[in-house]
């Protein structure tokens, strides 16, 4: 007498196992977690591609700028130094006006150097070598084609590495939404 398989187990009818990515409750635990995971993945990478360059590394020694810029400013006053610098977008010209020219020629170079700092990213800077083409009168060409706010600072020096040597300083801002003209002064009063 043979006995069947059937017969063993009953009428009972086996259950298949199915795999682990077919369960339900692996998807009903898992998926909040893998999700939290990608969105993690994702703001980590927008914050580290997206951050501001405006946050100062070493500030003793920007403090120190400071102090030489200050510097730099009142002999910039004392010498009465203004200039007014206008910005042709569709040509590329830069042009720069200084009036009370010192007759020293140390300190009114052949070529100046114009920074023009973004606001909020540093890939934007550009620095602009403006070269005499009278007494008082500089020319130079930009870049690229800037939009909207622009800090700027004129140096009497061809080089930015050696910004703390130059003799005097003159700033300014400019808003390319209103303007392509501005004045450049001591920040000093």
């Amino acid at each position: 007498m043979s006995v069947s398989q059937h017969e063993l187990t009953g009428d009972a009818t086996e259950e298949v196992a199915k795999p682990w990515y077919r369960e339900f409750w692996f998807w009903f635990v898992f998926s909040p977690l893998i999700y939290i995971i990608i969105m993690c993945s994702i703001t980590v990478t927008i914050a580290l591609k997206g951050a501001d360059d405006v946050i100062i590394d070493n500030y003793y020694k920007e403090g120190r700028m400071i102090n030489q810029a200050l510097e730099q400013d009142k002999r910039a006053q004392e010498l009465g130094l203004s200039g007014d610098v206008s910005f042709d977008r569709t040509t590329g010209e830069v042009s720069l006006t200084i009036t009370n020219v010192p007759s020293d020629s140390t300190l009114m170079p052949e070529q100046l150097l114009l920074m023009m700092g973004h606001p909020v990213k540093a890939a934007k800077d550009q620095l602009i070598t403006l070269t005499a083409i009278a007494p008082g009168k500089y020319r130079g060409e930009l870049i690229t084609e800037p939009d909207y706010s622009w800090y700027l600072t004129l140096y009497p020096i061809k080089d930015l590495a050696l910004r703390k040597e130059a003799p005097w300083t003159l700033s300014g801002e400019i808003d390319f939404r209103a303007a392509e003209k501005t004045l450049l002064a001591p920040r000093v009063q």
